[in-house]
């Protein structure tokens, strides 16, 4: 009995904190918004979950509760950024000393963390879950409700997935180098590659989505098309296609609906996804022998950043000298030496190497570069508005007359100057021979400082930005111009600057509450 109050201790403690975060509550309306929009009337121009660009159930209670099923998908990856850091604060303000004390096991502790991580997600999927009953009865294409069928989706589609993503955030809290913004990163690549993983199957027709059973399908799409093949295709008039869409336009057509008033899940089915739930536990229980090895490399690295004030890097105090003569280029100069210092030999050499890239390869390379030395700031980006949180000092700093402003000028100022640096060789060779990209490159530097700091002030959380720049690399990397500076520079000048006016009016609101706090 001990051992279960303890547990619940854990579990209950971490629920507290996480709910009473601004972000939990940020991603629950998002998440509801979605799940209302998720189920248009007959007259919309889109639908959401659809056969064929166009065919899709009728909204009875296992219909609406499948399409939960599916946003779950998302949710396991903007749910990571969530749940993430419950541990990593536990080692870092030194309470896994005095919970290693207790005879609490290892195993039980991290069994805790990835419970409460799993509470978490699982609230937001109940409020998701409550939405997409009221669409079913607001819609009112079959009111019958049934709550059975309405769960059977989130049990064997969204909770082993999402079982994952919580297990995936105990891993990268435990792992020293993925406790911060590289491990960010590498989830979401993680989580692409997952998805990517999954499209064979799902383009091999009934063959492949038959597999959906096995272990090749961690988030439950090759079992819902399997399912679709099963019970929708009878009653459609056309063939169905490989794969389906989870949000399409209809360019003028009419939906078509056909009845889903249960699935019907196969033993095979229900197999292979006991084989991720069950997956997800063991990767749990399989991190506990490492606990105390982390714990004392996150107390060795804090000793380490306590006593050394990081590199020397003797040519940029030589740079900023001319700063230093000055009130707010001093101030300028002191946010740029603090953040450059302890920045390791490795991400000069790619810093290095980026710009060289940018500087003489061709034009689509080039472009990837800029975007590289762009993604190589992402920390510095992602935390410049949370120093003095972070580092407690905010009632120091900020004391003094006009300190809030002059400390937000120059941060700003030092972030859009490091992003025009870190692509200086790029922006000099563009402003000659192209100079409608090298303005784009201007327009995103100043745009990626406005909205890390505005992210970051109102959500008071690195991972926002964080996140918000993986999915712009992503579809820059795809060919979108929000990011990728050579596809169409005018429209990506254009629309930063447009941007600029709201993530400007975001910082300052953002920044007050943050001074307040």
């Amino acid at each position: 009995m001990d051992s279960l109050r303890r547990f619940g201790a854990i579990v209950g403690a971490d629920l507290r904190e996480r709910t009473r975060a601004r972000g939990f509550w940020l991603l629950m309306a998002l998440v509801a918004a979605a799940t209302w929009w998720s189920f248009p009337p007959t007259s919309a121009k889109y639908v959401v979950l659809a056969l064929n660009g166009q065919y899709r159930a009728l909204y009875s209670s296992a219909w609406v509760g499948m399409v939960v099923a599916m946003l779950s998908i998302w949710l396991s990856l903007l749910g990571f950024y969530l749940v993430r850091g419950t541990l990593v604060r536990d080692i870092e303000t030194r309470v896994w000393q005095l919970l290693a004390a207790t005879p609490m096991t290892r195993a039980g502790y991290l069994l805790a963390k990835w419970c409460s991580n799993m509470a978490v997600l699982l609230l937001i999927v109940a409020a998701s879950l409550a939405v997409a009953l009221a669409a079913q009865w607001v819609r009112a294409e079959d009111r019958a409700i049934d709550l059975i069928e309405l769960l059977k989706p989130t049990v064997w589609i969204a909770l082993p997935s999402l079982a994952l993503t919580a297990a995936f955030a105990v891993w990268f809290d435990m792992l020293p180098l993925l406790r911060r913004t590289a491990g960010n990163v590498l989830y979401f690549v993680v989580w692409i590659a997952i998805l990517a993983g999954t499209v064979p199957m799902l383009e091999a027709g009934p063959g492949g989505a038959a597999a959906g059973s096995s272990i090749g399908d961690p988030r439950g799409m090759a079992l819902f098309q399997q399912a679709v093949l099963r019970q929708a295709a009878p009653q459609l008039a056309e063939p169905l296609h490989s794969g389906f869409c989870m949000g399409c336009g209809l360019a003028g057509r009419t939906p078509k609906t056909f009845r889903w008033t249960s699935w019907q899940v196969t033993w095979s089915a229900l197999a292979g996804r006991a084989f991720w739930l069950l997956l997800a536990l063991a990767a749990v229980a399989g991190a506990a022998p490492f606990l105390d090895r982390a714990a004392a490399h996150a107390g060795a690295t804090r000793t380490a950043r306590a006593q050394g004030g990081g590199r020397r890097l003797a040519w940029l105090d030589l740079l900023l000298a001319p700063l230093q003569r000055f009130g707010a280029g001093a101030l300028i100069a002191a946010e740029t030496q603090r953040n450059l210092r302890q920045r390791p030999l490795w991400w000069w050499c790619a810093l290095l190497g980026a710009a060289g890239t940018g500087a003489f390869a061709p034009l689509p390379a080039a472009a990837i570069a800029v975007l590289a030395s762009w993604m190589l700031l992402l920390d510095l980006y992602s935390k410049a508005a949370l120093h003095e949180r972070d580092s407690r000092t905010g009632a120091i700093v900020f004391s003094a007359p006009g300190a809030g402003r002059s400390v937000l000028l120059a941060r700003w100022t030092m972030l859009a100057a490091g992003g025009c640096v870190a692509t200086l060789p790029a922006l000099l060779r563009f402003a000659f021979a192209a100079p409608m990209i090298a303005l784009a490159m201007l327009a995103v530097s100043l745009s990626l400082a406005t909205w890390a700091l505005a992210l970051g002030a109102v959500t008071r959380n690195a991972r926002a930005f964080e996140l918000l720049a993986c999915c712009c690399a992503y579809i820059a990397l795809n060919g979108a111009p929000l990011l990728n500076v050579a596809v169409a520079p005018l429209w990506t000048t254009l629309s930063h600057l447009a941007m600029l006016p709201l993530g400007a009016a975001l910082l300052w609101w953002g920044w007050a509450g943050l001074r307040r706090a």
